[in-house]
């Protein structure tokens, strides 16, 4: 345990002397923590630190999400609904069957089942990747908001999804109708949960008048709770957490919750906390990598490696595609509204995304942490006691593709929003 314990400090002091390369160097810091991992995981003699999931979806998870909910525009967020919704709901879905088929397709012995395993643990893009990569770029408003958004409500789609698949893998039947009722239900069930512990908080601030410190180490407290008590009810506790992120950063953009003190401090807790937290995420998917290399056949890498690549243009390519398509339709919807405004002599007019920000959109939606762990937490044996003989394969599979997306789209990012001349405008814009 004392080993573990100096490790960990050792790889923060890595995360905190590489955040202040990477400005000097240009380079995403995100690309660069994980690169870093990769390099410390081939260190001979180097004590493997092996991601808990658990400890993933229990500790890292809730403080991300909720960081990034309270710091995305509930304004923007709502102006921007219909687009989320979309990217989140049936963007996941549409992505999770794509990588299913070219699973089963492409690579040997990938059932169906399988299949969609891989395609519900690759398909949501990492609210964490996200918000690190496009945090200081020169875009839009909206088209931050977009990508937060969509990232931050997109987990509950995927892990509701993979829940599912491994029912089926599982020796389970798939009922559509009662695959259907359960995915609305978790679904549900973690938004209740979410807007019921915030508007509980906002009660108790109400009538309970609490100190600066109370009141934000109940500000960090809360996410973890929100989170682990909808999972305990069979729910969502993704969409727990980022309801009741959500719903706080409308109060405190309203000024009618928190004193100016207890703001400041708390984003002053939350700053140093999730700078430590979205450091060690990035080197610990790094270190991923190496022992995941070493887990499987030598014969098997270079096809995996192959069909990591072709996984990682198809999700691209969908994408893409889907933003595409989704803003022409909503151009048309904006031009019938535009004649409509006329004809009723309205001059309130909203303006779409231009193509540059679509393909922005198109061309963001990096994998992380969410994925890796969800890889790592696949069971080595089913109930019966069959034993699970892709698990291997399907991890290196996944931080391959994770990798490959932080590196190309990471890297690619910048480099697309120079060329394309993107300047943030002032005015709002609408997908």
């Amino acid at each position: 345990m004392e080993e573990y314990y100096r490790i960990i400090l050792v790889l923060l002091a890595v995360a905190i002397a590489v955040s202040v390369l990477a400005p000097k160097l240009k380079v995403p810091l995100p690309v660069l923590l994980m690169l870093a991992g990769i390099g410390i995981g081939f260190i001979p003699h180097i004590k493997y630190v092996p991601i808990d999931p658990e400890i993933v979806f229990l500790l890292f998870l809730p403080p991300m999400l909720y960081d990034a909910a309270l710091n995305l525009s509930y304004r923007g967020f709502t102006r921007n609904i219909g687009s989320i919704s979309g990217l989140a709901v049936p963007m996941v879905l549409i992505t999770m069957t794509a990588i299913a088929a070219v699973s089963h397709y492409f690579i040997p012995g990938i059932s169906w089942p399988v299949g969609f395993v891989i395609g519900a643990i690759l398909s949501p893009p990492d609210a964490i990747a996200a918000s690190a990569i496009i945090r200081n770029m020169n875009l839009g408003r909206d088209t931050k908001d977009i990508l937060e958004g969509e990232s931050l409500v997109n987990d509950a789609t995927a892990l509701t999804a993979y829940r599912i698949a491994m029912g089926v893998v599982a020796g389970g039947a798939f009922v559509f109708w009662k695959a259907s009722v359960e995915f609305v239900a978790i679904i549900a069930g973690g938004l209740v949960v979410g807007l019921v512990m915030a508007w509980l908080f906002v009660k108790l601030l109400q009538y309970v008048p609490l100190k600066s410190i109370p009141t934000v180490s109940l500000n960090i407290l809360l996410p973890f709770v929100a989170y682990q008590f909808a999972e305990s009810l069979d729910a969502s506790g993704v969409l727990a957490v980022v309801a009741f992120g959500l719903y706080i950063s409308r109060r405190v953009s309203c000024g009618c919750l928190f004193s100016q003190e207890t703001v400041e401090q708390s984003r002053s807790v939350w700053s140093v906390l999730i700078y430590l937290l979205s450091g060690l995420i990035f080197i610990l998917i790094g270190l991923e990598f190496p022992q995941a290399l070493h887990s499987i056949p030598k014969g098997t890498i270079v096809p995996l490696v192959w069909s990591s690549l072709l996984i990682f243009l198809i999700a691209l390519a969908v994408r893409i595609l889907f933003i595409f398509e989704h803003k022409f339709s909503y151009d048309k919807l904006h031009m019938r509204s535009r004649r409509k405004a006329r004809q009723d002599g309205s001059m309130k007019e909203t303006r779409s995304l231009d193509w540059k920000n679509a393909l922005v959109i198109g061309w963001s939606g990096m994998r992380g942490i969410v994925s890796v762990a969800t890889a790592i937490a696949l069971p080595v044996t089913f109930t019966g006691g069959t034993e699970f003989s892709q698990r291997g394969s399907l991890i290196f599979l996944t931080v391959t593709v994770v990798i490959l997306m932080l590196l190309i789209q990471g890297l690619g990012l910048p480099v697309l929003i120079r060329l394309l001349k993107i300047n943030a405008p002032e005015d709002k814009k609408e997908l």
